[in-house]
């Protein structure tokens, strides 16, 4: 067997193990977070927060009719004004 050979084989057993132990510390860390879990009475609210970070926020406005200084973000439906033209002449600067 040349030297090659010998270290994918070296590999692939490397490979099996990291994969043996990271089910095992995976299985682990769940019996963990499931016993915290019921000895504080934890509900997923309590621990995954639904909010996200951008809500409640203003976003920016990024396009401007020239005519009459209605803005847009450039999110959800396109405003007559803009849709279907070239939407690079109506960048805010």
């Amino acid at each position: 067997m040349s030297q090659y050979e010998e270290l994918i084989r070296q590999r692939n057993l490397l490979d099996q193990q990291i994969k043996e132990i990271k089910e095992r510390e995976r299985a682990a860390a769940i019996e963990t977070i499931k016993n915290l879990i019921e000895a504080h009475d934890l509900k997923v609210e309590d621990v995954f927060s639904k909010k996200s970070s951008t809500v409640g926020k203003k976003v920016p406005a990024k396009y401007l009719n020239p005519e009459n200084g209605e803005t847009w973000t450039g999110r959800g439906k396109a405003p007559v004004w803009i849709a279907g033209k070239e939407r690079e002449a109506f960048l805010i600067k």
